[in-house]
């Protein structure tokens, strides 16, 4: 689907642009977030002004002044979706108007503007239109794009920032693993958390991030992908991986996966999984999910599948968990059924191959 907006941006087009040589270069070596198009979209905010000067400009460097605000108390928020080339040249990104809805919520809670749906949507649209010749073809690629929001004020008073800037970048990408759609293993850190009760979990900001650093290179160091955090209160209940929600299937073909509690953030791939198991027929339980539960569950051969989900990453199969005396297989080791056809299913639909009953893709250009 496609919706007219009146927000329009005003595109100021760089003096510099990569030469279609540099630009097929580039295109032909994907990587995940490293060579960025040749513009963004860029929009400003005071409380006297509002949201104004809504532009698309040349991608270049920031000028920030040392005590700008978002350098010392990370007052900032993001967002991560993707925009896919469908075989006649159309492009299309994937529920866009529930990231809209996630940055805004995410605004509130750490005391950012709200950018209104209508203007975030255009200002994605417009960036995409001016740099649409960026968007990859190749099988698995996408466009990247990166809407994020800080505290542009210099000023080291503690208080939310009276000068913020919005932007969108966007990045040519392939896979985000590089290893392709094979089974991953997952870190079970006791020592770390993501986030705690009334906290900033729920929301996409830099410092949950920045929380997982150090558990997520702990976890490379032990041979695994990604990381699994417990929760800070009881330290027993199984939350999110470092980037990504995480499903568990059972013998029974029943689907658990742990409940929105606060502290974990609401995925748009973890919402479209759980429609699309629903509209399967599988009996679907969000919970409080115990990992010495789960634990009991994969020894014992009733968790027979366990997959994480994100825009990343789409759906990747869970081959293994590892922790401090902790090894254990899920089923057989290797990617289940399920999981492999909600990536089919997502991916199909994402690029165009599958028909939208959902009315989840939006055209961009």
């Amino acid at each position: 689907m496609t919706t007219e907006t009146t927000v329009t941006f005003e595109v100021r087009p760089t003096p510099h642009p990569r030469t279609i040589e540099e630009r097929q270069n580039a295109l032909a070596e994907l990587s995940f977030g490293k060579v960025f198009t040749d513009h963004m979209a860029r929009v400003a905010w005071t409380p006297e002004r509002g949201w104004y000067g809504h532009r698309v400009e040349a991608y270049g460097p920031l000028s920030l002044d040392p005590a700008t605000a978002v350098l010392h108390y990370a007052q900032e928020i993001f967002e991560g979706m993707k925009a896919y080339r469908h075989a006649d040249g159309s492009v299309w990104t994937f529920r866009p108007r529930a990231n809209a809805a996630r940055f805004a919520a995410s605004a509130r809670r750490l005391a950012l503007p709200v950018l209104s749906e209508e203007e975030f949507i255009a200002s994605i649209q417009s960036l995409v239109a001016t740099d649409v010749e960026w968007v990859p073809d190749s099988p698995g690629s996408s466009l990247y794009l990166r809407p994020f929001m800080f505290a542009a004020e210099a000023f080291l008073g503690v208080r939310p920032a009276q000068h913020v800037e919005y932007l969108v970048i966007a990045s040519p990408s392939g896979p985000y693993f590089t290893s392709g759609f094979n089974p991953v293993s997952i870190w079970v850190t006791t020592e770390f958390h993501r986030a705690g009760p009334g906290g900033t979990g729920a929301a996409k900001c830099g410092g949950n991030y920045a929380a997982s650093l150090l558990p997520q290179q702990l976890a490379a160091e032990h041979g695994c992908s990604q990381v699994c955090f417990l929760d800070a209160r009881t330290e027993s209940l199984l939350e999110e991986l470092g980037g990504m929600n995480v499903f568990f299937i059972h013998d029974d073909g029943s689907v658990h996966t742990p409940e929105l509690s606060g502290t974990i953030l609401e995925g748009v791939t973890r919402s479209s999984v759980l429609q699309l198991l629903a509209d399967a027929g599988r009996q679907i339980h969000e919970r409080p999910l115990p990992f010495s539960e789960v634990q009991a569950q994969i020894e014992s051969g009733k968790i027979v599948e366990a997959f994480a989900c994100g825009t990343a990453a789409v759906v990747t199969p869970i081959g293994q968990f590892k922790g401090v005396d902790l090894d254990l297989t899920v089923g057989d080791g290797r990617a289940g059924q399920t999981t492999r056809d909600l990536h089919t299913q997502l991916t199909d639909l994402q690029y165009g191959h599958a028909k939208d009953t959902y009315g989840w893709l939006y055209q961009l250009a």
